[in-house]
């Protein structure tokens, strides 16, 4: 993992830095630019350092994860689009499911589960998810099925986080965890956006919290591939 990678980071920066100036600015123009240059540099940036692993399961499913991130960033900047930006943040999330259960110690062993721990553990997930799936229902039309299958995947991705607590290294874990939940916080305003009420803020916060949850998750991965 070499220094010279780590300018494939100082583009992710200075792309995402751009892009939330341009939303603030209301530049809806120059948005078309910066933002496909956010997910391709932090995927160059994490397909470099991960070149010693390269034929692994977990650098191919975080390569999909941010592959498909990069294509549904592209097909949401098109309104007539969004169902199939959905479809591609949609395998996203599975593949990103995949890459964290892979990312800990022992992914195959199968140990005992205490559900009532895990449920409660889970819970401010599963709240936020529902709150936002309750102010949304009534606007969601025929895309109400997709949108569930999205909702109980992009869950599935965030409470699979959880599960790597004290699996893998601190450092990884915390990094993974909060991505995830800032992924979980940015989905949540795009849905409250789109289905239930538009509000001036929403596309610093969706975009600032994006932008956290990739970068987070890219490190965390690499914390668990150097320090394993």
């Amino acid at each position: 993992m070499k220094n010279k990678n780590i300018i494939w980071l100082y583009i992710f920066l200075f792309a995402s830095i751009l892009h939330l100036s341009f939303i603030l600015e209301g530049l809806d123009t120059y948005r078309f630019y910066s933002k496909p240059l956010i997910l391709l540099s932090l995927t160059i940036y994490f397909y470099q350092i991960s070149k010693p692993i390269s034929w692994t399961l977990l650098s191919k499913a975080t390569m999909g994860a941010l592959i498909f991130s990069w294509i549904g960033d592209i097909l949401l900047m098109w309104e007539n689009l969004f169902v199939y930006g959905l479809g591609a943040f949609l395998m996203a999330h599975i593949c990103y499911i995949i890459a964290f259960k892979i990312g800990q110690r022992n992914p195959g062993k199968i140990g005992d589960i205490n559900f009532v721990k895990t449920f409660l553990r889970n819970l401010p997930i599963y709240i936020l998810a529902a709150f936002t799936y309750y102010l949304i229902n009534p606007h969601l039309g025929p895309l109400k099925i997709p949108v569930i299958i999205y909702i109980i995947v992009i869950v599935s991705m965030a409470t699979t986080a959880t599960e790597r607590y004290g699996k893998c290294n601190p450092e990884s874990f915390w990094q993974v965890f909060i991505g995830a939940v800032f992924f979980l916080i940015s989905d949540s305003m795009i849905a409250i956006n789109k289905f239930y009420q538009p509000f001036e803020e929403a596309g610093i916060i969706i975009m600032g919290t994006y932008c956290i949850a990739q970068l987070l998750i890219v490190m965390g991965i690499r914390a668990h591939l150097i320090k394993p």
